[in-house]
This record gives structure tokens, sequence and C-alpha cells, in this order.
């Protein structure tokens, strides 16, 4: 799926270039909502969501950011005081944890140098000494640091404890093997500007058949964010409210794409452009942020070099050769750069940004910037 063009140089790590059967679908003009047509579109979409997600459960879409997805597990599956286990391995995973503390919920940190994974057997020892744990609320791509946590491995851990395994998809799904009947994951969330192929906007939730027992026994007050009436409203083809007629025409011109392109070539896509990426960054010279065992096959994290701003080198890859990457997140903004490689991406968009990274880095480095 070569994208071949210059929205092949923006390559952060979200939003992701948008394809052109994706950006025309967006020109589509307005149907009715509750219409014929939405109803016949928005099972279609359902179900090839279900699809890609590897799941016989309820998919869910709301308008709203990946982080959204959040608060919607908590609310959903768990009461406040309930203890949940949250695998730390970057700053979405403290913001995953954030939101479980500030709604309140007994948040047990497992928390390991940033760039490096969480182990089975951490988990395992942190659930042994946690106070009956609901919940384990994993991040799968760690992508504030190039990261994918062994999410098979730890899912059979938590279920060891019978808690529920919620995860954080946002940088994964699409893009990176999650099998989540199979591996038994219970609640997975991700975002329409990833993996994806779509612009932001959309929240994408796919619920198993574990969590309707925890959502009966859930006690926190919800509406709009509420498991029973999307379910009811997806059994006629619709959302309680006004759907994002815009954003989910892109969605169903994405899912074409995906499956027309089959979910295993997207896996094994996306494995050869990190594992492209990462090649060529060893090439330069240049150390990765994350544990070489367990990179990211969507984004890879370059450490900076001794005397090497990210920021300046940031500005060299954009402003010299017109390719947008990212920064660092929170406590590494200046000590790496972040290069986004998901979605509408092909081997020639790693080949564009390896050669522009040749260019920059001995120039950032002679100047001192």
């Amino acid at each position: 799926m070569g994208s071949n063009n210059m929205l092949s140089r923006f390559r952060l790590p979200g939003p992701t270039p948008l394809p052109p059967t994706v950006m025309k679908a967006m020109q589509r003009p307005m149907i009715p909502h509750r219409g014929p047509d939405m109803k016949a579109l928005y099972r279609s979409i359902l179900d090839r969501t279900q699809a890609v997600h590897r799941t016989s459960g309820d998919i869910f879409f709301w308008p709203a950011s990946g982080s959204a997805g959040w608060e919607v597990a908590i609310v959903n599956l768990f009461s406040p005081g309930d203890t949940v286990v949250c695998a730390i391995t970057g700053d979405f995973g403290e913001r995953f944890a954030a939101t479980g503390t500030k709604r309140g919920l007994n948040v047990v940190r497992v928390d390991v140098p940033w760039g490096s994974a969480v182990t089975p057997e951490q988990l395992r020892e942190t659930l042994a000494f946690s106070p009956n744990p609901r919940g384990v609320l994993l991040t799968h791509n760690e992508t504030s640091t190039g990261l994918t946590n062994p999410l098979e491995q730890l899912a059979l851990v938590a279920r060891e404890f019978d808690a529920l395994v919620i995860v954080d998809a946002v940088s994964s799904m699409a893009g990176i093997p999650l099998e989540m009947d199979l591996w038994g994951v219970d609640f997975v969330l991700s975002g329409s500007q990833k993996a994806w192929m779509c612009p932001p906007g959309l929240l994408i939730t796919a619920v198993g058949e574990r969590c309707w027992e925890a959502y009966e026994r859930a006690s926190y007050p919800r509406f709009f964010w509420d498991f029973a009436s999307m379910r009811k409203a997806a059994a006629d083809g619709m959302s309680p409210t006004t759907p994002p007629l815009t954003t989910l025409f892109a969605f169903d011109a994405a899912l074409d794409l995906i499956l027309a392109e089959s979910v295993e070539h997207v896996w094994a896509r996306h494995a050869a452009l990190g594992a492209q990426m990462r090649a060529g960054v060893a090439a330069l010279g240049l150390p990765l942020f994350a544990d070489p065992d367990y990179a990211s096959n969507t984004v890879t994290a370059i450490a900076m070099p001794d005397g090497v701003s990210a920021k300046a080198l940031i500005a060299q890859l954009k402003d010299r050769h017109g390719i947008d990457v990212a920064s660092g997140q929170g406590k590494t903004a200046d000590q790496m750069i972040r290069v986004g490689h998901m979605g509408w991406c092909d081997a020639d968009d790693i080949d564009a940004v390896l050669d522009a990274l040749a260019e920059a880095v001995p120039m950032v480095s002679r100047t001192g910037a």
C-alpha cells in the first residue's frame, strides 16, 4: 500500500496520511442518520471492524479521541474503590493510570523504565500481592517510546487472576497482531487517526463477552459512554446519539482497503516496515530508545546521540526535507524523535526518512544546535 506522494513525508505517529479513497469518501454528502442507507452502512462497518479485531464481541463507536476509551472502560466495567493493576511503560500508560486514579479506582502500578517492556513475571508478581484485582490496564503499543508490550502473554497472566484484560491499542490496532478472542482480551480501544488511516475523531471499542457481567456490577454513573445504550442502538444499525457521518464515511473506505489487503498482510507489511526502519537506523549508528526485542512495528523512537537536540533535528528534517516527525513526550521531549510508519505507508516512505536522517544528523551535530 504505497503512498507515493508528498503526503508520504508526513511521518508522525499520528495523525497519519489519508489514502485518496478515504479523502474522497469524506466528500460524500450527508445522509439521514436514522434512515435505511445509514443503517445498512453502520451494520457493515460494525461487521468489518469485528473482523479486524478478530472478535465475535460487540463493536461500539463514539465521536471522541482514543484517550476517551480509558474512561469508557472504567465507568462501564468497574466501581469506585475497585483495584486494578496498570502496566506503565511510557507516557500513555501514565495517563491510563491517572484516569483510573481520578475516577477513584485503587490503581496498583507496575512501573518499568521507559523503553522497557512489562514482563509476564512482573505482572504476575504484582497481581499476586494486589487485593482482589478486578482488571489489568495494558498499553499494547506505547506510542511515546516506540515499544510493543507482549500482550498475548500478559493477557494470559491476567486471566490467571480472573481479571479483565483492558487494552489501549491506539497505535497497534490495524497495524500489529492483536487476536482479541484468541488471546482472551476483554476490551480494546483505539483511535481512527493511526493505522486505521482516518482523520482524528472516532473512538473505536471492542467489548468482549466477559465485560457484560462486569457491566452489571459496575456502579459508576454513565450516560453518553454507556455500553447498554450503544448495544441497543447498534442492534438497529444506529448509534444512540448523532453519529459523526463524515468520519464514518472515511472509516468505511479505510476498512475496504484493510480487508482487501487482508489483515494478515497488513500485519506483515507493518512488520517489514518496522524492520526496515530499525535496520536503517542501526546503519546510521543511531540507537533505538526502546528495547530492540520489543521495538514497535508502527512507530520507531530514535534516541538522540550526545550533542544532538531532538528539536533541532526535527526542524532540520522539516525545513530541508519537508518531512514531519515527532519529538518525545513528557520527560523524554528532547531525548528522542519518533517516526510513524503505520497505515498508508510503504518502503519508499521509509527510505525517504532514512536518507533525510543521514544528511540531517551530521549537520545538527556540527552546528551544535
